[in-house]
């Protein structure tokens, strides 16, 4: 049975069933280089974002495996990884639909492409992220410093 979908009218309309999560095409560049540039800025307030511009996606997402989480064609988060070292490098999903599943099911798909335990970085800062991590299964293994401040290595354990 074929599910019906209907265009995106407000946020409460997002269900976890309704998203796709597919892999990136070039024709998503232009979106999520805007979704890259706002979300941080939304994420990360505290560090000077006045040199961040669009074209820091590419760099960010260079030589890695792109996830995007799409429904009825509208792009509503990302994911890439670093699949040589099972790294999770980003993360974002459009502040207008954050803590609506969206960032769950991204991170899902990324886990099952693990092969190995998985890694990723998060700024301490940053505990809402800290937090979500953690909810799915994800533990600090090790502290660091980094340009913008103070992260958390965390781990992901295949299970």
């Amino acid at each position: 049975m074929a599910k019906s979908t209907k265009p995106i009218t407000e946020i409460s309309s997002i269900t976890a069933d309704s998203i796709l999560i597919r892999p990136w095409q070039e024709s998503d560049r232009p979106f999520l280089r805007t979704l890259y540039l706002h979300a941080r800025r939304e994420a990360w307030p505290w560090l000077d974002n006045s040199q961040w511009q669009l074209e820091d996606f590419d760099a960010a997402t260079r030589d890695e495996v792109i996830w995007v989480a799409v429904q009825n064609g509208h792009r509503l988060g990302f994911a890439s990884v670093w699949t040589n070292d099972n790294f999770l490098h980003n993360l974002f999903v459009d502040p207008q639909y954050q803590s609506l599943g969206v960032g769950h099911l991204l991170l899902g798909q990324v886990q099952k492409t693990f092969t190995s335990t998985g890694s990723l970085k998060c700024l301490k800062k940053n505990s809402r992220a800290v937090a979500f991590y953690q909810r799915h299964g994800w533990h600090i293994e090790s502290k660091g410093i980094s340009p913008d401040g103070e992260y958390y290595l965390m781990h992901y354990r295949l299970g």
